[in-house]
């Protein structure tokens, strides 16, 4: 509801457009891939049409100015001449969107990052601590929208830090021609589809790397657990399907990145409506287990794993493993089972350089009881 509440139709109409045309072009991606990769001509005309929907991507916000500052605009919003929008109606409020915009726009390299985070962190854990409603609430507005405009940052600098035409050839968690093919379109589109306001260093400030960004967006994800609001952190990186897409073939960094904020949220979605009474919102909370499933598996079947510092070490991929497997047993539809199951099977055969997740028992458990259903049936 954070980012709907106080949104105008003319600000919610490119998003609305943006998110569709995603939604289609995957849609129809994924109907297409196992016959492109067959014959040449098809697998080229494929990447073509991917070069320029990702140029279409980058010059859609040019068009629409609201894309690149997605923050809604109410009657006590103020906008500065800094470009960062102070939300609330209330000091504090103003106060830590003001921090964390900063926090998300400065560079780690500045000798005023760290103290302008660390107030920000200092003022919600105060917040916490007081155990007002008034506050929390304050806290959970200002980590929604300070995650959202993360987002969108985190998504540009994907496209513009490019993807694996550095790791051709090294063992990465590409597939050859594949893989070749895919850097070259992620290099047209930064070359050509850059905007001029592109999100990333709108202040004027060097632009933000796609790691820091990341490691930004797992602390507002830590943050809005701890003040008792893990279903909203977990909602928007379910629906984030555009930015695994394109974390497919980012720089293996921030593929580690992308992995250790996943990781986080899965564990954080497994419980969602565990002890929902009202069937529509368990519904819900299963849906949004489905959608976090289908979007961001590929990516950890497909992530660099690292060799040198792993991203999970061996106990946490275990317990990541066991959550995925639990996370699939709750979507209790088979159809809904097998389609996160065949999207598994399909990500984790065809990469050569990772077995994880191994998610072969739960592929089992389901099989066998597809079989008893036939056989009842």
């Amino acid at each position: 509801m954070g980012m709907m509440e106080g949104s105008s139709p003319t600000t919610m109409a490119p998003l609305l457009l943006r998110n569709l045309l995603t939604t289609l072009f995957i849609y129809a991606d994924k109907s297409v891939v196992n016959i492109a990769e067959k014959y040449k001509l098809l697998e080229l005309i494929r990447y073509t049409l991917i070069a320029a929907f990702l140029f279409l991507l980058r010059i859609l916000p040019s068009f629409f100015p609201s894309l690149l500052n997605p923050i809604p605009q109410n009657p006590t919003t103020k906008t500065t001449d800094n470009n960062y929008v102070p939300t609330g109606d209330s000091g504090i409020s103003r106060a830590l969107s003001q921090l964390l915009s900063i926090v998300n726009d400065i560079p780690v390299s500045s000798r005023k990052y760290e103290v302008v985070r660390s107030l920000a962190e200092k003022l919600l854990d105060e917040n916490n601590r007081e155990g007002s409603e008034a506050l929390r609430e304050v806290n959970r507005k200002v980590l929604s929208l300070a995650f959202d405009r993360t987002l969108t940052q985190l998504e540009a600098a994907v496209v513009e830090q490019g993807g694996h035409e550095d790791r051709a050839g090294d063992g990465g968690s590409g597939s050859g021609p594949v893989e070749y093919s895919l850097s070259w379109v992620l290099k047209v589109v930064r070359r050509f589809g850059i905007s001029k306001k592109s999100p990333v260093g709108m202040n004027g400030l060097e632009p933000c790397s796609g790691e820091k960004l990341a490691a930004e967006l797992l602390w507002l994800a830590q943050k809005l657990v701890a003040c008792g609001c893990a279903e909203e952190a977990v909602s928007k990186w379910a629906v984030a399907s555009n930015l695994a897409w394109l974390g497919l073939w980012a720089q293996p960094r921030l593929q580690g990145s992308l992995v250790k904020i996943s990781a986080f949220l899965f564990k954080q979605a497994k419980n969602l409506g565990l002890y929902e009474i009202e069937e529509s919102k368990k519904e819900q909370r299963r849906q949004t287990k489905k959608k976090m499933l289908l979007s961001w598996l590929p990516l950890l079947c497909r992530a660099s794993n690292g060799t040198d510092v792993p991203i999970l070490s061996m106990s946490e991929r275990v317990e990541l493993e066991r959550v995925l497997e639990e996370s699939i047993e709750m979507l209790e539809q088979e159809e809904d089972q097998e389609q996160v199951l065949s999207l598994w099977l399909h990500h984790f055969t065809h990469c050569p350089s990772s077995d994880w997740p191994n998610l072969h028992a739960s592929y089992t458990r389901w099989c066998n009881a597809s079989r008893k259903l036939l056989v009842l049936q």
